[in-house]
Formats: structure tokens, C-alpha cells, sequence
């Protein structure tokens, strides 16, 4: 169990240290123009620590299976067989894409030229590669946007923004605390697209936008239903017999979120001092 847990947590906070990390970051890598090495240098000491927290946490609550003498049991996977061109091929592809990144390519064009170039191989059938995409996921993330543009649309009218705009989200506090607790109402992608408007109003918008990644990102730890990471080791899971419970996952999950945001705080709020 506590190895499943590290699994998902560890997925939630290493996603905060760069714009491609998750989506959300993605969304507001383009809202905000922030480069992405600037990004990176932002937060990714934030999930260096926070990787660390969570390893100190789960330990702490599973003392008895950690402190114990009993050894890990694996399973050994069956051998994969590696196309070596292939392989190199990717480590190449993959190696140019992360530089473009950090040259200030746009991260859009960097990975649909890299997908692209990736899939042009004749070892591989193309048709294999689509058997693997999670259709119904990225589905439910079409659903989510249309959601989220009808309710800007009708409900976020200019008065609207301005007077939620007065409510203090100019404060980092207030606006890391909204944007935790929207990300787990609504998910964290329809919570950056709902914050969008106050936040371009920010004294200063970019660090804004810094604080709302990394609390959108970190607040996946909250539940089991905080991310989509979440949901999949959780399914997982469920496939080979482990049962992971909502308040199995709280317990970690709850101090966790609330430890890497505040240490969130104090590093940006430390940056821009």
C-alpha cells in the first residue's frame, strides 16, 4: 500500500517542475509567457523538496512496514524486448525535444513535431500506437473544456470579474488556498481556466501564475480523486487486488498537500524577496 501511495504522490508533485510537467502547467506556460527555463528554475526545487516530505510522511505513518525485517516481495516483469534502433531513436527525439524546450521553443509545436517524427518507423505499426492512447480520457478533458468555456461564457461577466477580483486574490495566500480547493472541486485544468481572468489582474501576474501551478499541481495529493494520477495508480491497483480507500489516501494525502504548499509559498514568496 504505501508503495502505491508514493507511486501517485510522487507523480502529482514531480509534475510541478516544469511547464510540460501536466496539463494544467501547459495551459499556463501559454497564459502566462513564461519562459520555460525560468519556469523550471521557479519550481523545480519545490518538487525536489517535496518529493523528500513525501517520502519522510509515508514512512512516518507506515513505521511498522518500513521499520520492519520483513523483505519487499517483487514480482519480476517478464523480459522486454528492446529494439535497439528504435530505442535509440527515442532517447535522441526525446534528448532535441527537452533542448528545444529550454531554448524557448513553444512547447505545442516542440512535442507534435517530436510525436510526429516519433511515429514515422516502419518497425512499429502505427495502429499498435493508437491501441494505447486512453481514448475515454481524453474525452472526458474535451467534456471538461466545454464545460469550463460555457460557464466563463455565461457567468463570468466583466462585473462578475471584477467584483470576485476584489475578493483578495491578490494575496498569495488567498489564491493558493482558492485554487487547492477549486482544483478538487473541479479538477485542476477547469480550476486554471476559471482562475484566468483574476489572475491577470495580479500585481504581478507571472508570479501569480507561478503560485497557481504549484498549488493546482500539489493539491492533487488532497484526495483520491485530487488528479488523474490519482485515479490510475488507484485503478491499477484495483487490477491486482490492493484496494486503496478514500481516507487510506487522505490520511498521507491531507498533510502532504497541505506541508509542499505552504513550503510552495516560501520558496516563491522567498524568490521574489
Amino acid at each position: 500500500m504505501p508503495y502505491l501511495l508514493a507511486v501517485a504522490m510522487a507523480a502529482n508533485i514531480g509534475s510541478v517542475a516544469t511547464i510540460t510537467g501536466n496539463p494544467q502547467n501547459i495551459l499556463i506556460g501559454g497564459f502566462s509567457h513564461i519562459p520555460y527555463g525560468s519556469f523550471a528554475a521557479a519550481l523545480a526545487p519545490v518538487a525536489a523538496v517535496g518529493l523528500i516530505v513525501t517520502i519522510a510522511l509515508i514512512a512516518l505513518c507506515y513505521r511498522r512496514e518500513f521499520g520492519g525485517r520483513a523483505a519487499l516481495r517483487l514480482v519480476m516483469p517478464r523480459p522486454a524486448h528492446i529494439h535497439a534502433p528504435l530505442a535509440i531513436k527515442s532517447v535522441l527525439v526525446v534528448g532535441l525535444m527537452i533542448a528545444a524546450f529550454f531554448a524557448g521553443q513553444p512547447p505545442a509545436k516542440v512535442a507534435l513535431i517530436a510525436g510526429g517524427f516519433m511515429l514515422l518507423t516502419r518497425i512499429v505499426r502505427s495502429e499498435r500506437i493508437y491501441r494505447e492512447i486512453d481514448w475515454p480520457l481524453l474525452l472526458m478533458f474535451a467534456g471538461l473544456f466545454v464545460v469550463v468555456a460555457g460557464f466563463e461564457k455565461a457567468l463570468l461577466t466583466p462585473d462578475v470579474v471584477a467584483g470576485i477580483g476584489q475578493m483578495g486574490f491578490a494575496d498569495m495566500g488567498v489564491l493558493s488556498a482558492v485554487t487547492a480547493v477549486l482544483s478538487n472541486l473541479v479538477s485542476n485544468v477547469p480550476a486554471v481556466l476559471v482562475l484566468r481572468p483574476f489572475v491577470g489582474q495580479a500585481g504581478d501576474p507571472q508570479h501569480a501564475w507561478l503560485v497557481v501551478a504549484m498549488a493546482s499541481t500539489l493539491a492533487g495529493n488532497l484526495t483520491v480523486l485530487g488528479s488523474v494520477a490519482n485515479l490510475i495508480v488507484v485503478q491499477l491497483a484495483r487490477a491486482e487486488g490492493v484496494t486503496i480507500g478514500f481516507w487510506e489516501y487522505f490520511r498521507v494525502g491531507a498533510p502532504l498537500t497541505l506541508l509542499t504548499i505552504l513550503l510552495g509559498l516560501w520558496w516563491l514568496s522567498a524568490g521574489v524577496s
